[in-house]
């Protein structure tokens, strides 16, 4: 019988004769100044290796709602409020939830790439699509009803009005963020970064073109902000699915599996307490 609080890790990588792999090349205890200064420095250049990029891909990723906004505050102040109003508390509270459902893929995926069971990854990526997904769908109930939500909290009417439009524009973003966030920590229990850096910045620069020609030069408006906004995320999304799927991550991902509906209560148990812990 399987016990319930046994690592999700552990109950489905049992008996396929893997185990743990002990890391080599640990660093010797440090005798001298000299030493840690030299080990010290050995290990930041490894840190910043990782963590560049990653605070590389984040400034990108959140640049996007705000050059948006930026672009916004040219069509006039009711379509600058509306589209703040969307970004700040509509996908706000979307973005930070599925963000925090999503990091549950941090310590399971780092446990399987850490004891080698390097095919759980597509695993657990696609366990955690199926949730965040379907967390999106409800969550799309609270776009469609976002008029009367900022009203009752004491927006202006007119204000509210227009980020509630705006917010049915957007609803393909919140699909964006639940098949981005699980590759995201897919990508990164690998240390996948640079790849990730390079969609970031590309896409950032195509928002940033595309906004100025489709809100500005052709006036289309909040119309062409959702159109160009929902587009930069879903061209992330797209690009880092073709880099998977074209075989650069090797075992990580062995295509599409029914495994992804085993034990889904337990990992929508895990989700929703880190999604808590995040927010």
């Amino acid at each position: 019988m399987e016990d319930e609080h046994e690592p999700l890790l552990n109950r489905e990588s049992r008996g396929n004769g893997n185990s743990f792999v002990e890391f080599e090349g640990d660093i010797e205890p440090t005798r001298s100044l000299g030493e840690f200064s030299r080990e010290f420095a050995v290990e930041s250049k490894k840190l910043w290796y990782l963590a560049g990029p990653a605070i590389f891909t984040s400034i990108c990723q959140y640049s996007l709602g705000a050059i948006t906004q930026a672009f916004a505050g040219h069509l006039g102040t009711l379509e600058l409020a509306a589209v703040s109003m969307e970004n700040s508390v509509i996908a706000g509270f979307s973005f930070g939830l599925l963000l925090g459902m999503g990091s549950a893929l941090e310590t399971l995926c780092g446990q399987a790439y850490g004891a080698g069971q390097l095919d759980m990854l597509g695993i657990y990526m696609q366990r955690s699509w199926v949730i965040l997904i379907t967390t999106a769908l409800i969550l799309s109930i609270f776009y469609v009803f976002a008029t009367p939500f900022l009203i009752l909290i004491g927006q202006d009417h007119r204000i509210a009005a227009a980020a509630g439009l705006f917010s049915l524009y957007m609803i393909p973003q919140l699909f964006a963020y639940a098949v981005y966030f699980p590759i995201q920590k897919f990508l990164q229990a690998q240390s996948r970064m640079m790849s990730m850096a390079v969609i970031a910045s590309i896409a950032l620069l195509l928002h940033t073109f595309f906004s100025w020609l489709v809100m500005i030069k052709l006036n289309w408006g909040m119309v062409g902000a959702a159109v160009v906004l929902n587009g930069s995320w879903w061209f992330i999304v797209v690009a880092q699915l073709v880099y998977i799927f074209c075989g650069s991550c090797g075992r990580a991902w062995s295509g599409f599996s029914w495994m992804a509906f085993r034990n889904l209560w337990g990992f929508v148990r895990l989700s929703v307490e880190s999604a808590v812990m995040l927010w």
